[in-house]
C-alpha cells in the first residue's frame, strides 16, 4: 500500500512562489518516477513535471523556466518549486506515483494565485 500526502499549497499573488511537498511511504520509494499533476476546475487533471528515481525531470510546456521538481529519497518526498506564478496555475496539485502497473494519488492541495 502506497500513501501519498501533498502540502504547501494556499494563496498567493501573481508573481508569487510556493513549494509543495509530497511525502511516501509504503513502498521503496527511490525506485519510482514521482509526478506532480494539477486539476482546474472545469478542465482535466494534467500534468505537469515529472522525475525519474535517478532524479532526470521533465515539465510540461507551461511550467518549463518557472517550476522545479526535486526529490529526497532519503525523506521519501518529492517537491515542486514554483515561481513566477500566474491566475492560471490555480489548480488542486496532485503528487502521483505508478507501482506495478496501479496508479496511486494524494489527496491534492489547493493552490490559488490571486490578488
Amino acid at each position: 500500500q502506497v500513501q501519498l500526502v501533498e502540502s504547501g499549497g494556499g494563496l498567493v499573488q501573481p508573481g508569487g512562489s510556493l513549494r509543495l511537498s509530497c511525502a511516501a511511504s509504503g513502498s521503496v520509494f527511490s525506485m519510482y518516477a514521482m509526478g506532480w499533476y494539477r486539476q482546474a476546475p472545469g478542465k482535466q487533471r494534467e500534468l505537469v513535471a515529472r522525475i525519474t528515481g535517478g532524479g532526470t525531470a521533465n515539465y510540461a510546456d507551461s511550467a518549463k523556466g518557472r517550476f522545479t521538481i526535486s526529490r529526497d529519497n532519503a525523506k521519501s518526498t518529492v517537491y515542486l518549486e514554483m515561481n513566477s506564478l500566474r491566475s492560471e496555475d490555480t489548480a488542486v496539485y496532485y503528487c502521483n506515483v505508478y507501482v506495478s502497473g496501479i496508479a496511486y494519488w494524494g489527496q491534492g492541495t489547493q493552490v490559488t494565485v490571486s490578488s
